[in-house]
């Protein structure tokens, strides 16, 4: 496999003095400081053509280029893993994740996955050397919902041009901890990696562009509600940034200001997010497709004690 050729960034008057990794974590927030940092000392990062130093300042003008190596290969292992099949065909498979479920390995989550799972179901998948099979796009381990497996190279590929052309449209459910001011509304907030809490996202000046739209479907006696979130991009941590943002957090979202004490009335063990319709083209025969997901009976439990709270 070869390496990923990226297009050139040209860098701009308000990015001079900035040094190189420090606009890289900024600029390419799907990667680990670490990994930049990697990919620097190895020669994959250049500036003018020249291999460079993390440290580097930047200058207006400068060129930035990218060639990222292929991924390492893959000792992906099939395990039998738990999950509902909304629908499937000789292209594609939709399921519904279950809350606590990881989509592919990663740090501290070698086993167990939904990756493992779906070469327990179908062998042959698109993307399995690179440890994605069939993988077209993901949800944070306690969100749960809908999700697209690709099971050929053409849907792969079909799908991913799909989500990168912001063609299919995501709609979630989420039950936060106060109701909106306004019943509906939109976000529009650039994203990026904290700078110094790696394992979060941020509103950052100059992160990746990121728009969200909630409607209050419901509002609750202690002050919670539940809301319709549509996202027209899709950032990491989307949803629970931008709605933290706001004052209303996902309630059971720790990270992003969503704790829900244990003397609380209702008893909620994950962030209370689930991903509940996609509609999308499919990426053979072109029919245009409309799918949902029902609710996981632990976010179906926190809805039903919500209601019956007294007003």
């Amino acid at each position: 496999m070869q390496e990923r050729q990226l297009a050139p960034i040209y860098i701009e008057k308000d990015k001079e003095g900035w040094r190189l990794d420090h606009f890289l974590v900024a600029r390419f927030s799907d990667f680990s400081r670490s990994s930049l940092s990697k990919f620097i000392a190895q020669g994959h990062i250049t500036v003018n053509s020249s291999a460079a130093k993390a440290s580097l300042r930047l200058r207006s003008g400068d060129v930035v280029s990218l060639s990222l190596p292929p991924p390492e290969p893959s000792e992906l292992a099939a395990e039998k893993v738990s999950f509902d099949i909304l629908f499937e065909d000789e292209h594609l498979l939709l399921i519904n994740k279950p809350p606590g479920l990881v989509v592919h390995p990663g740090c501290g989550h070698k086993s167990g996955t939904l990756a493992h799972g779906l070469l327990y179901h179908l062998q042959d998948l698109p993307g399995a050397d690179a440890g994605r099979p069939g993988i077209v796009h993901r949800l944070d381990k306690d969100t749960s919902g809908i999700l697209i497996v690709a099971k050929t190279e053409m849907a792969l590929r079909g799908l991913m041009a799909e989500f990168q052309q912001r063609k299919i449209e995501k709609v979630y459910h989420a039950i936060l901890l106060r109701t909106p001011e306004l019943h509906e509304g939109r976000i529009v907030a650039p994203l990026g990696r904290h700078p110094v809490a790696r394992q979060k996202m941020a509103i950052q000046q100059h992160g990746k562009y990121a728009a969200t739209q909630w409607a209050v479907q419901e509002q609750y006696a202690n002050g919670w509600c539940l809301a319709e979130v549509r996202i027209e991009t899709g950032r990491t941590h989307q949803i629970r940034v931008h709605l933290s943002s706001t004052g209303c957090p996902v309630a059971g979202d720790v990270l992003y200001g969503g704790t829900v004490t244990s003397n609380t009335a209702i008893n909620v063990k994950r962030q209370m997010l689930h991903a509940s319709t996609l509609q999308f083209t499919h990426p053979a025969s072109g029919e245009e497709l409309r799918f949902t997901a029902p609710l996981w009976h632990d976010m179906k439990d926190v809805l039903t004690a919500l209601r019956g709270l007294s007003l």
